[in-house]
């Protein structure tokens, strides 16, 4: 994980223990993360991480910036639609790289790389002719439905539609009898779910899309 000397001893830098710390965090969660486990894993001294970072805050910011960095910045040379589509596909994704950023990702201290982004996305916006205000009401509905749908996926135990049909399948058997008073609710776990199963892709894209038509509608009636 890190760089070493020729004496074997750890060379440090600001780079190196950010992305040792997005490592750890991607492994263990941040439940358990600190200064001295992150120095741990790089195989120094917890003052030698000091020399680079403050204070674990500081360490977060720099964690949650690396994870903004990684989301497509949206350009306003391309069609405001597509460019808001790719950039809400790769947030998620980088999402589902780092669950435990979710939740920081608008409240840390914001570095450049978070800067650039929201900058270019209220570019994108304006630049395809959007109001200020919707504009602003643009950015907050899909940044808040995709955060959303990621903290979601993150609390469910089922990752394929196959995971899910099979959890469908188990439920209508084992809570039958409480079930049976919620037929619209059957209608969906036995009736779709347990068939069908439930995929993360295409119900995130239907959602995205419906955010993005209504979005459209707007800007056609200006």
């Amino acid at each position: 994980m890190a760089n070493e000397t020729n004496t074997g001893r750890t060379r440090l830098s600001r780079p190196l223990v950010l992305q040792a710390a997005v490592a750890l965090a991607d492994e263990d969660g941040l439940d358990g993360f600190s200064m001295r486990r992150l120095a741990q894993a790089l195989g120094v001294v917890p003052m030698a991480l000091y020399k680079h970072m403050a204070n674990k805050d500081e360490l977060l910011d720099g964690m949650v910036d690396i994870v903004f960095g990684e989301i497509e910045c949206p350009s306003i040379d391309d069609d405001w639609r597509s460019a808001m589509r790719r950039r809400a596909i790769s947030a998620r994704e980088a999402l589902k790289r780092h669950s435990w950023a979710i939740g920081m990702m608008e409240t840390r201290n914001p570095g450049p790389a978070n800067l650039r982004n929201h900058n270019a996305v209220m570019g994108c916006l304006r630049e395809a002719g959007f109001s200020f205000e919707t504009a602003i009401h643009a950015y907050t509905v899909q940044d808040a439905y995709i955060y959303g749908f990621a903290l979601q996926q993150s609390d469910m135990s089922s990752e394929t539609p196959e995971d899910f049909a099979a959890e469908a399948q188990r439920q209508m058997v084992d809570y039958a009898g409480a079930l049976a008073d919620y037929p619209h609710l059957v209608e969906v776990v036995g009736g779709y779910v347990a068939k069908a199963g439930y995929d993360y892709d295409s119900e995130f894209l239907f959602g995205l899309d419906v955010i993005l038509d209504r979005l459209e509608q707007l800007l056609s009636q200006r």
